[in-house]
């Protein structure tokens, strides 16, 4: 039985899938990214699909090739004039709607950025950190496992029910399968911040860069979210002097539609991201308390017993956050997790502290010397 509790030895290309994203940085990642790459697709899909952006009103007189020229004229001028007074003319520009793919693409190189801050500053790191901590968590399982075989060893060869026991609470008192370097490695996680820091980088950029394309849409599309037509003006190098050309042509953008799609659909998507991202910082106020109470089972690892848990805004709270989203590489966990049930449903659960307690009892012994057990005292005055 307890040959079966043992892990196996997963070397070489065990961990190749490690998560380095949590899931809802993933998340946030792919819809932050990929949505302004899908609806510039959209836009360009249309533009291609309805031809001219703009359709013009030319005067009748005007020939065919009269009448492309000034739609092609206002599509690369983009600028509506209006009259703001007796001989004044107001121009307004425009020119989102002629940068709107363009925009959605720079939006998502943008958005795109922490992600790369991510990969090149934190990963390498943290991947490696992973990579030990997962390991000697495994080990440290195989050990408790191996201290209850040898204890069925001294059992099984000696007659004399005093060694077993002795040797027992030696091996309590004594500490023999204490693994300080991992205990030792995870405090001195608690004292850098490199991970924590740029993991907080991270999401502030996406925030900032959110907060950017409000101020963008605010104010560039707000103004002309709703301006079908637009007055152009073609009366300019030789034709200014024409007297047959008008000074003002009405015109009418085929596409606006897909400019109110692209703009609604763009806040609402990051307005449904900010709370998501602001959810992923307020992960690191708080500590995994649950996954480090399952390995209190293992001897010797009482990061939570000492209270040795101080501010959680540090290296070591953004690792036990990757060992949960990589909890399926854990294999120890899920075998103490099981026995942190059964523990809780044995009717000796008072004297059943490790893992070397609890598989001790399964093993067919109890978890500390019977009462009749003890040592006859020497009489010191005969």
């Amino acid at each position: 039985m307890l040959s079966d509790a043992l892990l196996p030895d997963r070397r070489g290309p065990r961990l190749k899938g490690l998560r380095l994203e949590l899931p809802l940085d993933r998340i946030v990642k792919f819809v932050a990214v990929g949505s302004p790459l899908l609806l510039m697709s959209l836009a360009f899909a249309q533009e291609f699909s309805s031809g001219s952006p703009i359709s013009c009103f030319s005067p009748s007189n005007f020939s065919v090739r009269q009448a492309a020229y000034v739609d092609s004229s206002c599509w690369d001028s983009l600028v509506h004039h209006e009259q703001d007074g007796p001989g004044q003319n107001k121009m307004k520009s425009l020119w989102p709607h002629k940068a709107l793919p363009y925009s959605l693409l720079a939006l998502a190189l943008l958005m795109y950025l922490p992600v790369l801050l991510w990969q090149y500053a934190a990963v390498p790191a943290l991947s490696s950190d992973l990579l030990f901590i997962i390991s000697e968590l495994d080990k440290s399982y195989n050990r408790s496992i191996r201290l209850v075989q040898h204890m069925l060893k001294i059992r099984q060869k000696s007659s004399d029910p005093y060694v077993f026991w002795d040797e027992l609470e030696k091996a309590r008192k004594e500490r023999y399968f204490e693994f300080p370097l991992l205990e030792r490695y995870l405090a001195c996680k608690q004292r850098s911040h490199s991970l924590v820091a740029t993991y907080l980088l991270r999401n502030s950029l996406l925030l900032l860069f959110t907060s950017t394309t409000y101020l963008y849409l605010g104010h560039f599309h707000l103004d002309i979210f709703f301006q079908e037509e637009f007055s152009c003006s073609i009366k300019t190098g030789l034709l200014s002097d024409e007297t047959h050309v008008p000074n003002l042509i009405t015109c009418r953008l085929t596409l606006l539609s897909v400019f109110q799609i692209v703009s609604l659909s763009s806040i609402a998507i990051y307005t449904i991201l900010v709370p998501v991202i602001i959810y992923n910082l307020t992960r690191l106020c708080r500590w995994d308390k649950r996954l480090l109470s399952v390995y209190e089972m293992l001897p010797a690892f009482d990061l939570l017993s000492r209270k040795m848990l101080g501010c959680p805004i540090n290296d070591l709270n953004v690792i036990l956050l990757f060992l949960r989203a990589n909890i399926s590489e854990l294999i120890s966990f899920s075998w103490l997790s099981v026995l942190c049930v059964l523990k809780e449903t044995t009717t000796q659960k008072h004297n059943i502290d490790t893992v070397v307690d609890f598989m001790t009892l399964l093993a067919g012994l109890e978890p500390s010397k019977p009462k009749h057990l003890t040592h006859p005292a020497c009489d010191e005055h005969p």
